[in-house]
């Protein structure tokens, strides 16, 4: 029999008969190895132990302390015990698919009855017996032909289908656990034992089309999250439980801060607390980027369709574009608006992004190599297409502004911009409470333009950037532009999410597709670079990011009520209006409650408001001139004398970037 080598880990190798399992590999480096392994990754693939090793390969073995092996296996394991337990429980109900996502999997199902939330329960205890029993998991591998006959004989229409739309014609791989069988690729566990009984938990039940087509079954979708151990998913639940809690839009009631609504799908209805935030957020980062170097511009909404088709986004993005005809034939006053002049129609788009508009701005004038670098910023509004399944509150929109900056620069001075830009980053999130974040950086997919030594020269200045800086990164292979390489920065959340936010992107081709040129030194056009970058991102996204990581208890000069001055009898109503005009006077955003209400109610109701300090003014605080200070989250009061209080609240309201001034 041919011999394979095997090359483990640690650089040693180990000669095999062709065929050999991984399991068995396991087994002859240790016995315990052989008791603990789960799974192999053979030359970058993920094997199941029973899969045959037929060639020289590079392997590594698996153990539950591998998690995200582990996680893999357990959760596609769940998905195909969570499709037997059904099928046990209603006998005439068809599946279909069941992939492992974020956290856990789903399971799409035919059954003619809705599942209700109480059914959950009883596929939960028939799923733990089914792992109790530890029933062995084995594999096939058939052709389609007994494959597909297997299926119409066991009325699956749906394996059918699948097996049918899969491409080429190699054989398939079926796998049982215990006497339920079904369609899958693998790899899996050895039997159902191995799954930890107590690490997983049902979620909920969704609609979902058969093969996402709106035209097609509707089948019910069960989730299911699920983890090595019942910590983790201990842990987990809570981080949901939290989340639910800091929910934007949840919080976004409470606070009135937006609203949406049907006849403006993915489009924000700001109300005055929530454009407070915005705006207060927003004069942030307009001083910071004029502190920057940036010369802040404003581009039209709405651009005829010739400037998308050169800049090469018709093309490629016309299908996040929102397309807007314009009958230029009509005087604007007297014609039929329901008529259109085809012949003096003009195509236009809202513009989805800013970069080539800033390119128009650019290109205006002749530019010298003294100019650059040349820093554009502009609050951009942009409208992007966005499937309305996909639409989530303010975090995902059809309608957002960006803190959006394209710098045009040489050559050599790219290391230097993005140097300068992580730092100038770096400040704006410790100043908005991220003191902390983590770099990936994309380099250069398969299909790209331009030469590798453009390449090599790009990536070497980001990378030698980023050393600069001190920092650290994560590596993306192939996940840069067509143009260019990029970076992107994530924050990590009170509860543990990471949200990416800001970015820095390489890009000759725009500027070449632009005709956007430089005199250099030596009398020549040369084309700029252009560096695309953002810090925030979107403002509506960053304003849902805040809202959740502070739990709508933001930062006092962040907060859009600031200030609630409560009165406790009628007869401080005079001393609550002195109060507020003295706070108001030092920058403090306050205002009065002086309704015929209990103090105990107006607290209440102005701390699900998450209003950061109340003030409650009595007969007392009259006499003696103080107020009577609550803040949120803190069940002790004090009392303190107004002009104190306005001293101090006034130091809180300034913003993070102002206090040193």
């Amino acid at each position: 029999m041919a011999q394979i080598t095997l090359t483990l880990p640690d650089g040693n190798a180990r000669q095999y008969d062709a065929g050999i399992t991984a399991g068995e590999v396991a087994a002859d480096i240790s016995k315990s190895l052989g008791k603990k392994a789960i799974s192999a990754t053979v030359n970058n693939m993920h094997y199941d132990l029973a899969w045959p090793i037929d060639a020289d390969a590079d392997i590594a073995i698996h153990t539950m302390a591998d998690e995200e092996q582990a996680n893999e296996l357990v959760r596609h394991d769940l998905a195909h015990i969570m499709a037997r337990a059904v099928q046990e429980i209603w006998p005439d109900t068809r599946v279909t698919i069941g992939p492992v996502i974020k956290d856990g999997w789903y399971y799409d199902f035919d059954r003619k009855e809705p599942f209700t939330p109480e059914d959950l329960g009883a596929i939960e205890k028939k799923m733990k017996e089914i792992i109790n029993a530890r029933d062995p998991v084995r594999t096939e591998v058939w052709d389609r032909e007994r494959a597909i006959k297997h299926y119409e004989d066991n009325g699956e229409p749906y394996k059918v289908e699948l097996i049918e739309s899969i491409p080429g014609d190699e054989p398939l791989r079926m796998y049982w656990h215990g006497d339920w069988q079904d369609l899958c690729r693998g790899p899996h566990l050895q039997h159902t034992g191995q799954v930890p009984g107590d690490a997983f938990k049902l979620m909920s039940i969704a609609g979902a089309y058969w093969r996402g087509d709106s035209k097609r079954q509707m089948l019910q979708r069960i989730y299911g999250v699920a983890f090595t151990g019942k910590e983790k998913l201990r842990a987990h639940l809570n981080m949901l439980e939290e989340a639910a809690k800091r929910d934007h839009r949840k919080l976004g009631r409470e606070m009135d801060l937006f609203h949406m609504q049907e006849e403006a799908p993915g489009q924000v209805f700001w109300h005055p607390n929530g454009w407070t935030i915005y705006t207060t957020l927003q004069d942030y980062m307009r001083r910071k980027q004029r502190a920057g170097g940036y010369n802040e511009i404003n581009t039209p909404q709405i651009v005829d369709r010739k400037l998308w088709e050169m800049s090469g986004h018709w093309d490629k993005y016309q299908h996040h574009m929102f397309i807007v005809e314009v009958d230029e034939s009509r005087d604007g006053e007297n014609d039929d608006a329901a008529a259109v002049n085809k012949a003096e129609t003009r195509i236009n788009a809202l513009k989805p992004m800013n970069c080539p508009c800033h390119v128009q701005v650019y290109n205006q004038g002749l530019k010298s190599y003294r100019d650059l670098p040349l820093r554009l910023a502009e609050f951009g509004s942009c409208t992007r297409y966005e499937p309305s399944g996909a639409l989530h509150g303010i975090m995902r929109v059809r309608g957002f502004t960006q803190d959006d900056a394209h710098i045009f620069c040489t050559e050599d001075q790219i290391e230097a911009e993005c140097a300068r830009f992580i730092e100038f980053l770096a400040d704006i999130y410790a100043e908005l409470g991220f003191p902390t974040f983590e770099i990936k950086f994309a380099t250069r997919p398969e299909k790209r333009v331009g030469t590798e030594e453009s390449w090599d020269y790009v990536e070497n200045a980001l990378e030698e950037a980023i050393r600069k800086t001190g920092r650290t990164y994560t590596l993306e292979p192939g996940d840069g532009a067509f143009y260019g390489p990029k970076l992107d920065f994530y924050l990590t959340d009170a509860i543990g999410r990471v949200w990416q936010c800001g970015t820095f992107q390489v890009d000759p081709n725009l500027p070449e597709r632009l005709d956007a040129t430089y005199i250099g030194e030596d009398g020549a056009k040369h084309r700029p670079y252009m560096l695309h970058r953002a810090t925030l991102g979107s403002f509506e996204r960053f304003v849902g990011i805040l809202v959740e990581e502070h739990a709508g208890k933001l930062p006092f000069w962040l907060a859009p009520r600031q200030v609630v001055v409560a009165s406790i009898t009628s007869e401080a109503d005079d001393y609550v209006a002195e109060v507020v005009a003295a706070l108001k006077a030092k920058g403090v955003r306050a205002e009065a409650d002086m309704r015929n209400e209990k103090i105990n109610y107006k607290v209440r109701e102005h701390s699900v408001g998450k209003v950061p300090v109340i003030l409650a003014v009595g007969a007392r605080e009259v006499e003696e001139r103080t107020v009577s200070v609550r803040r949120l989250g803190e069940k002790q009061t004090s009392v303190q004398p107004l002009a104190e209080l306005a001293e101090t609240l006034a130091v809180e309201a300034t913003p993070p970037d102002l206090r040193d001034l």
